[in-house]
């Protein structure tokens, strides 16, 4: 049996390899996009909250931040990214704290595999 950590960190490897596979330069305007912002969201999680921040994201309207929220709600609520942002809007207390901390815990994973795949270090701006 795995551990939710042990799962999030399986899956969100693949999607991040599949995507750096996708766009294979190291310097890729498309890779600082989606490393970039792997880097910034837990922190507007934890600064704004989490229907703030993805509201934040999806608003950038750059494809390759649609794609990170993407492989989020596929992680996290194993959903669209309509129904995730849906269910932080509605969430009740405990349901909204609940999401939230599966979302940091996922982006935890994101953040460190778009150092060790991508090659993003963190500050690294967009292209």
């Amino acid at each position: 049996m795995k551990t939710l950590e042990q799962e999030y960190a399986g899956m969100i490897y693949s999607q991040v390899e599949k995507f750096g596979k996708r766009y294979p330069a190291e310097d890729s305007p498309e890779r600082k996009s989606y490393g970039s912002m792997a880097h910034k969201l837990p922190i507007l999680v934890l600064s704004a909250g989490l229907v703030q921040a993805l509201a934040f994201v999806e608003s950038r309207g750059k494809e390759q931040h649609k794609v990170l929220l993407e492989h989020l709600a596929k992680v996290t609520v194993d959903a669209t990214v309509d129904v995730f942002l849906a269910q932080s809007r509605e969430a009740a207390l405990l349901d909204y704290i609940y999401l939230t901390r599966k979302t940091l815990l996922a982006l935890k994973w994101y953040k460190r595999f778009a150092q060790s795949v991508l090659k993003i270090e963190p500050g690294e701006e967009e292209g």
